[in-house]
């Protein structure tokens, strides 16, 4: 049976009244006061309710207080103990998610409650729903303005062990003959006892680890060896076959081997040089998700996009920063194909940029068309180097050639409006008594002297030109300051060294730390605003929450409620009755 609390409905008796005012307040200004008020009635909890029966069975714990344990739990990177005792006894996280009754019913939840929360929550990737939701009420309610965004990436790694080339041969065949082991024993008995204990048996493959260097490639080829037997003697065999540690071996020896016939018409196993693996193989049988960056290593990375502004507010403080956008994807994923999805997301989200500051990786020509096309200005230095003496030509805003660098003017110009090329053509008596002509990058043809380019080379000479000027140095300055974030994402939620394995679930730790970080940060900001202006209330703040009554504490009605609750409105004070 579905346990849902209502959190909207104000007390009349304050809960907490026993903290004492100076404890009151301290907690109203901390983040437990404003996942209180602002984030508590915002999650997901009719997309959680639908798992459930209704009227049938025992009863749940309450869903806001366990999506809300979730999140808090990843905005302080704590263990699954650690959050259950922090749900039964720290105070700060029962004024957080609502919790007044002090009995193991309210106050508890069990390792497993725990555990079948965060997989529902992460199958149904209600983490996605969380975000927004949370990322735009605080947009929303502390009117933050997202015309101004940067983004960056972020490595990080999952619960994974960092394995070798060697490693991975060897852990995913032992993986494999464990499973075989396990659901289908009297086919691994029909194996060579030396190819299974080699694997099996821990003393003999440890010494897989105590390989030189000078013998590894030798290992390795006997290792492949053993991996293709494997593949070959189970591929008629649809069980086996269909086993998630037989495909992954397929996978290794797809990536890492290839299938040459020798003259004597049979196979053998071919090992592929380094540099000839993918970025994108298997690098943990553990983690078969992850991906291999050669600057950053083995894991994912996230994307992140965050809200910044140029100047400051009335009170002499730099605005609220929030992070709008949190995608993680595989290590070997290029940052530039990152650009056009995350434009998109936040186009749906209504939080789309105006201006949006990136490194060179991210500025490509075609990211930034499509940024402009979007209605989104991309400012980010351009990768390559011009070609020679090509800056030194004039050109008219349609991109054809106006003068070159001797001041001629061509005496024909070929447009190519379909593939965007375009030729201008000098002739050959003005160029060849040109003092220019040794550096000039036009080519010599029959008709005369060619310049041949594209709208592209257009556009990247002017975005070239545009970065030797102030007006860019002065708004690309801003864009180093989501290196702080980064720092401050894993000093704060610890996101460098995930817990889980999979994408889905990395991706689950990434959406609610970047959301818990928006959290802390926002609670900071509204501290530092009353420290300077007390009277300062955000726009949309709800009802203070102790000031009517509740359903689950009196066994009245809502009508009842309510009318009660208008009546003691008309001569409230504005502060809490304590009792």
């Amino acid at each position: 049976m579905i346990r849902i609390d209502d959190h909207k409905t104000p007390y009349i008796l304050d809960p907490f009244g026993y903290l004492g005012p100076k404890r009151r307040k301290q907690m109203e200004r901390s983040w437990a006061g404003l996942f209180r008020k602002y984030i508590l009635t915002e999650l997901p909890v009719e997309v959680l309710a639908k798992k459930f029966p209704s009227r049938t069975g025992h009863p749940t714990k309450e869903i806001y207080a366990m999506l809300g344990a979730l999140l808090i739990q990843q905005m302080f990177n704590l263990t699954d103990e650690e959050t259950v005792e922090q749900f039964s006894f720290n105070i700060m996280w029962h004024y957080a998610l609502d919790i007044v009754d002090t009995s193991d019913d309210s106050s508890y939840v069990s390792l497993k409650t725990l555990w079948n929360m965060r997989q529902i929550v992460t199958v149904e990737h209600l983490h996605d729903i969380i975000f927004d939701k949370v990322t735009k009420k605080l947009i929303d309610s502390l009117k933050v303005s997202t015309d101004n965004q940067r983004l960056d990436s972020m490595h990080i790694v999952s619960n994974m062990r960092h394995l070798g080339r060697l490693g991975i041969f060897v852990e995913t065949i032992r993986k494999f003959l464990a499973n075989l082991k396990r659901h289908h024993r009297p086919l691994l008995l029909e194996l060579d006892d030396e190819l299974v204990a080699r694997y099996l048996d821990r003393k003999q493959r440890n010494a897989f680890s105590m390989v030189k260097p000078s013998e590894s490639r030798r290992k390795i080829k006997e290792v492949a060896d053993d991996l293709f037997l494997l593949v070959e003697w189970f591929s008629g065999h649809y069980q086996v076959a269909g086993m998630t540690s037989y495909q992954q071996m397929l996978r290794v020896l797809r990536e890492q081997c290839l299938i040459e016939e020798s003259p004597d018409h049979e196979k053998q196993v071919v090992v592929r040089e380094n540099k000839e693996v993918s970025s994108s193989s298997l690098q943990n049988p553990s983690d078969p998700d992850a991906g291999y960056d050669a600057h950053k290593g083995k894991g994912y990375q996230v994307q992140l996009a965050e809200t910044y502004s140029e100047t400051k507010d009335e009170d002499d403080h730099r605005p609220l920063a929030l992070i709008t956008y949190a995608e993680a994807e595989p290590a070997h994923h290029s940052d530039a194909q990152a650009v056009k999805p995350m434009l998109e997301k936040l186009a749906e989200q209504e939080h789309k940029p105006t201006q949006l500051l990136a490194d060179s990786l991210y500025g490509s020509d075609d990211n930034c068309t499509f940024a402009q096309e979007n209605g989104t200005e991309l400012i980010a230095p351009t990768m390559g180097t011009p070609k020679d003496g090509f800056n030194t030509f004039t050109f008219a805003d349609d991109g054809k050639v106006i003068t070159c660098p001797a001041g001629h003017a061509p005496w024909r110009i070929h447009h190519n409006a379909r593939k965007g090329r375009i030729s201008a053509c000098f002739q050959h008596q003005l160029c060849s008594t040109c003092e220019l002509r040794d550096i000039c990058p036009t080519q010599h043809a029959k008709k005369g002297r060619y310049l041949r380019y594209r709208h592209k080379d257009i556009r990247l000479l002017r975005r070239r030109a545009f970065e030797q000027t102030d007006t860019f140095h002065q708004k690309y300055r801003f864009r180093s300051g989501i290196e702080a974030t980064n720092s401050e994402m894993d000093r704060r939620t610890g996101i460098k060294n995930i817990r889980y394995r999979g994408l889905l679930k990395v991706s689950y730790c990434t959406k609610l730390k970047a959301a818990a970080l928006n959290i802390l940060r926002a609670a900071a900001y509204l501290r530092q605003k009353r420290e300077h202006n007390p009277d300062f209330q955000p726009q949309c703040e709800p009802m203070s929450m102790f000031l009517c009554f509740k359903e689950r504490f009196f066994g009245l009605k809502k009508k009842i409620y309510a009318s009660l609750a208008s009546r003691l409105n008309d001569f409230s004070t504005g502060t809490a009755l304590v009792v």
